[in-house]
């Protein structure tokens, strides 16, 4: 039960969170210590760092089998004893998978609302940790893609200790 309140507090949360973005709250606003996390709205229509925006159907589908795959990996792991991090690796991958997902069917796009700097770019005096930071703070995410690298984090190491 412990993993399916993960998976559903994931989807949930990051709903709540996109639908207040798409209604235009929170958007623009500098979060953090020195503003270092930027809320703002993107429209990401393609995969991740919008891979295959010109596909979107493709994307869509892809983005279904998997999440169905993780599905049934995490069904048969629920009544088994043990595994707990393996288990919670793919509720959190499976949180951000859904909502992600939910997105690409439902509004053709997902909704992406924050990024992140990695340096505070007016007190840096390095040209090069500025170039790289505003590589990095291009990128924009939202709370699922979050669950999926950690869950998926998660999953490496949960197997790499049963080996």
């Amino acid at each position: 039960m412990p993993y399916f309140m993960t998976l559903m507090s994931l989807f949930t949360a990051d709903s709540i969170i996109k639908h207040s973005i798409e209604k235009g709250g929170l958007a623009g606003r500098q979060q953090g210590k020195d503003g270092r996390i930027v809320i703002k709205r993107h429209h990401n229509t393609g995969a991740m760092l919008n891979v295959g925006d010109r596909n979107q159907h493709l994307v869509a589908l892809l983005s279904l089998v998997f999440s169905a795959f993780v599905t049934g990996i995490f069904a048969a792991t629920l009544g088994r004893k043990g595994k707990g991090l393996l288990k919670t690796g793919l509720a959190l991958m499976l949180g951000g998978a859904y909502s992600n997902t939910y997105d690409r069917l439902a509004r053709k796009y997902v909704v992406d609302y924050f990024s992140i700097h990695l340096v505070d770019p007016q007190k840096c005096g390095s040209r090069l940790l500025r170039k790289i930071d505003d590589k990095f703070s291009s990128i924009v995410f939202n709370l699922g893609d979050f669950g999926i690298i950690i869950g998926a984090m998660l999953l490496v190491i949960s197997e790499s200790g049963s080996a």
